[in-house]
């Protein structure tokens, strides 16, 4: 049966998870250090981690599998995500796959060693618009049917 976890911390996208979840029958699981209140709707869950580091991908990376869905910022949990056959998908829309994981982490790696090496090039990150919301919204339900359709729910 599909799920989707959310990895809550920080994640502009919870209720809109919620949402497109709601309306296709599908568990939501969000997980947390702490700092966000439950929902009270029944297809929502919300799992409480211990306050360390990384302790919520953790959760997220022993529990996700095949058929699952990951809704994540973070590249290194959406790349163990995807090696255990689930789907991840960035708050802003795009898709993590087998196909495009490993050029991410990569890049991703790269702008933490530039940004190590010259304490100039901090920040610079773009904020969430309304378009990254919608391109969300648009792809989690793509991706939730495609995962529902795969498992025959």
């Amino acid at each position: 049966m599909t799920r989707l976890y959310v990895d809550a911390d920080a994640c502009p996208v919870k209720d809109e998870c919620l949402r497109v979840a709601e309306r296709l029958g599908v568990r939501v699981i969000y997980v947390a250090n702490g700092g966000i209140r439950p929902s009270p709707h029944p297809l929502a869950e919300t799992i409480f981690v211990g306050q360390g580091l990384d302790e919520a991908d953790r959760w997220i990376a022993d529990h996700a599998g095949p058929g699952d869905i990951v809704v994540t910022s973070d590249i290194p949990l959406a790349a163990r995500c995807v090696e255990a056959g689930a789907r991840a998908l960035k708050p802003n829309g795009e898709p993590l796959t087998a196909a495009n994981i490993g050029n991410v982490l990569a890049m991703r790696d790269l702008m933490a060693d530039l940004r190590s090496a010259d304490p100039f090039r901090q920040g610079g990150g773009k904020g969430f618009t309304r378009a990254d919301r919608s391109r969300f919204l648009d792809a989690l339900d793509r991706m939730l049917r495609a995962a529902m359709k795969e498992d025959g729910t």
